[in-house]
């Protein structure tokens, strides 16, 4: 692709590097930029570089948030005694808008995947063991996708969890085997996590 502007050139060549956007809907998009007002280009660049600097992990439950505490650990509306436990970001936006949760959350930041290369000390499991003894939950939710790696990653934790004798339960499996949870529609995630069962019970039913 030949570029009459080295400007434009470098502009494509950054947006590509985006996922799911090849060279063309790159240009595209760069095309289109140019054609908007200068100060809606300003606009993103700024949202983009305060998304970059400005965005931190939430101390507690490693949730994106612009402050120490993300707005979920900080909300004194939120029932603190139920944890549910989720592989990234993206997850607690799907279940979140279900409207059917109203605990908190701890994200792992993926799931246990030896092919991979993703092992247990590289997701925050620890820090839901710490969790888990200073603090008074009362019952653990795991809302991992249904795959393979998720159940391994569910088991490896519920056999960390034992000795503390916390409830553990799982999200009803209206979800299809193999499906991300952030691809699920949102009727059908809140009815599994209203209709959870205890994880003991989906260990014997797989």
């Amino acid at each position: 692709m030949d570029f009459s502007s080295k400007l434009l050139e470098n502009a494509v060549l950054e947006i590509s590097q985006l996922p799911g956007i090849g060279k063309r809907t790159a240009l595209r998009l760069a095309l289109y930029l140019l054609k908007q007002p200068k100060e809606q280009t300003q606009q993103l660049s700024k949202a983009l570089t305060d998304l970059r600097e400005g965005v931190i992990f939430c101390e507690q439950c490693h949730n994106l948030s612009d402050s120490k505490l993300c707005g979920i650990c900080a909300s004194p509306k939120r029932n603190k005694d139920l944890l549910c436990v989720v592989e990234d970001i993206r997850d607690v936006l799907a279940i979140e808008n279900t409207g059917q949760y109203n605990g908190i959350y701890h994200v792992l930041g993926g799931i246990i995947s030896p092919m991979d290369g993703i092992g247990p000390q590289d997701l925050t499991i620890q820090s839901l063991l710490e969790k888990v003894k200073k603090e008074t939950v009362s019952e653990i939710i795991f809302a991992l996708s249904a795959t393979m790696e998720a159940d391994t990653t569910n088991f490896y934790i519920y056999k960390l969890l034992a000795p503390f004798g916390v409830k553990t339960s799982t999200i009803a499996r209206g979800i299809p085997v193999g499906d991300d949870l952030e691809f699920t529609d949102e009727v059908t995630l809140g009815r599994s996590i209203l209709a959870r069962i205890p994880f003991e019970a989906s260990i014997t039913k797989s």
